[in-house]
């Protein structure tokens, strides 16, 4: 039986990560222009990411006011609840910015520091991805209805399709496309999306058979890596670690350690 707190926390989640879409998908300004940097000078933050977030944490503080918040654009507390919500207003700021389809919303909420559900909104897919912690992972899309998702069945890793994402960072740019270069003799092919929670998700509905990257935050993969479990994937960082911002991997059971393993062996995880 699902417990009713989640049951309550994945609806309102549903409804902000929706709002949030419809909005930077139909408020995109024509002249969208680029407002503070992060990272790096490519590293980019634009108006709308900023606007999407207050539009998720009023929506939340309006239903749930005890509730903390740890998001991207700066949205910070505490709470006194024991949930917090953890956002990525618009995963994908650049390809946003350049008017390429792959950006998403993404909306996950903790329990005592546990993941209990995760939201991933794809706006110009017209697809949301939602998982509750013990209770499988569904989507919805232009397919009929309401699916449940299970990654790909097993795949030997030389038939594997992996994503992968780069830092803004240049010098940790070059260590990547390093790995990347040896790693792909040893895959089907590498895909870079430009969005960890798209590809997190895409893992979860089978279109990939996994996804690693370096650098990822909290509220990158929290919704995703979720989506990706409860759809059957493996995730992690390190052998023996959690997904980090050293290293996030996510794939089908039969890829997972293998790939992880390379990806360790490859130093990964290392400037």
């Amino acid at each position: 039986m699902t417990d009713p707190l989640h049951t309550e926390l994945l609806v309102l989640a549903k409804a902000a990560a929706r709002r949030a879409g419809e909005l930077l998908r139909d408020g995109r300004p024509a002249d969208l222009a680029v407002a503070a940097t992060k990272s790096s000078p490519i590293d980019v933050v634009t108006e709308m990411d900023i606007a999407a977030e207050k539009l998720i944490t009023g929506l939340l503080s309006e239903h749930r006011p005890d509730d903390g918040f740890l998001g991207e654009e700066g949205a910070s507390s505490e709470g006194s609840s024991g949930i917090r919500w953890v956002i990525d207003p618009l995963d994908g700021t650049v390809n946003y910015l350049y008017g390429l389809p792959t950006w998403s919303v993404s909306i996950a909420a903790e329990q005592d520091g546990e993941t209990v559900v995760g939201v991933v909104e794809i706006p110009m897919r017209g697809e949301t991805y939602h998982a509750v912690r013990g209770g499988g992972a569904r989507g919805t899309g232009a397919w009929e209805g309401e699916r449940v998702l299970s990654c790909r069945p097993a795949a030997p890793l030389d038939q594997a399709l992996v994503s992968t994402g780069f830092n803004y960072v240049t010098e940790v740019r070059a260590h990547q496309a390093d790995v990347v270069q040896r790693l792909i003799p040893l895959l089907r092919d590498i895909r870079r999306g430009g969005s960890a929670a798209v590809d997190l998700c895409d893992v979860a509905a089978g279109r990939l058979d996994g996804y690693y990257e370096r650098g990822l935050h909290p509220w990158d993969l929290a919704a995703g890596d979720l989506i990706a479990r409860e759809a059957g994937a493996l995730t992690g960082g390190r052998p023996g670690e959690r997904p980090a911002r050293d290293l996030t991997v996510a794939a089908t059971p039969g890829v997972f350690e293998p790939l992880q393993r390379l990806l360790d062996d490859f130093g990964a995880w290392h400037d």
